[in-house]
Parts: C-alpha cells; structure tokens; sequence
C-alpha cells in the first residue's frame, strides 16, 4: 500500500481547514494510506515512510509558517538523497499573495528533488487588518473543493503507479 503524507501548520485554522479536505480528498483511494499530521509532531521518518506529500501552511509575513520551516529543517538532510523523484503538492492559505510561501516550500522541494504534480494551489482570505488576520478562517465550499481534488490526485496518481 502506498501512503501519501500531508503535513501542515495553521494558527487560524484555514490552513488546517485546506489539509484536512485533501486529506478526505486522498481518502476515498482504498489503495493509498492518508497520513495527516501537524508539522510539528512530523519526523524524518514520516516523510521517509512516505510515498508522496502535501505540504501545507499559511503565508505568513511574505513566508511560510515558521512551524513548517521547522519541519523541514529537522527533516531536509535526514531525507535528502533518500526520496528523489516522489510527487508533492502544496497548499498555502494567504491574506492577499502566497506566492513567497509557495516559492519557498517549492525551494526545498527542488532540493529533495521531488516532482510537483500540480501548481501550488493558494487561498487568499483577504484578510488585511490584524484583527482579520488573526481570526479563525472559514475556508469557502468552493476552495475545499479544489483542496480535495488535489488530496484525490494526488492519492489516484500513487495507487495507478503515474507517480
């Protein structure tokens, strides 16, 4: 069985919102194992185990969340060499941009040599004001529904061997 891993992080819960609907998405291929974890509870051996990934975070001051990059620190020279070739997709959830967070996250990808399968997918919430940016996010039907495209994809494209 193969497994697709999707790591995240999220303080106001969009993000969250955005992996948990790939997750689901991934979910109705019986062939493919869906692992969801937090960033910061994911190890090198998680990604290891892992036959494809997710990468999920919110943009935040023009970067990913910090708990992301911590991820990948603990985990970028234990795993590199060892997962060339494996697919990844990545979701970011943003105020107004993402495409820092998504530039960076695709940086580390291009380092473990790894094959994106699709385009980052951004959500913007258009959040502005320290009091929006800091609420708890409501992700809308539509944008979940392109999350859980990509957790299907992704998982179908494992199980069929295209990745």
């Amino acid at each position: 069985m193969k497994t697709l891993l999707i790591v995240h992080h999220s303080l106001t819960g969009g993000t969250r919102q955005m992996a948990e609907a790939a997750a689901r998405g991934a979910a109705a291929e019986s062939a493919v194992a869906t692992r969801l974890l937090n960033a910061s509870a994911a190890t090198p051996e998680d990604v290891l185990a892992a036959d494809g990934y997710v990468f999920a975070s919110p943009e935040n001051l023009a970067a990913m969340s910090g708990m992301l990059k911590d991820f990948f620190d603990r985990s970028y020279y234990a795993c590199l060499d060892r997962i060339n070739g494996r697919p990844y997709g990545m979701l970011v959830c943003t105020g107004s941009d993402g495409e820092n967070a998504a530039r960076q996250i695709a940086r580390i990808a291009t380092g473990w040599r790894l094959k994106a399968v699709a385009p980052p997918l951004i959500v913007r919430t258009h959040a502005q004001t320290p009091e929006s940016i800091l609420a708890p996010k409501r992700i809308g039907a539509e944008d979940l529904a392109r999350c859980t495209e990509l957790g299907a994809t992704l998982a179908a494209g494992l199980a069929m061997g295209v990745f």
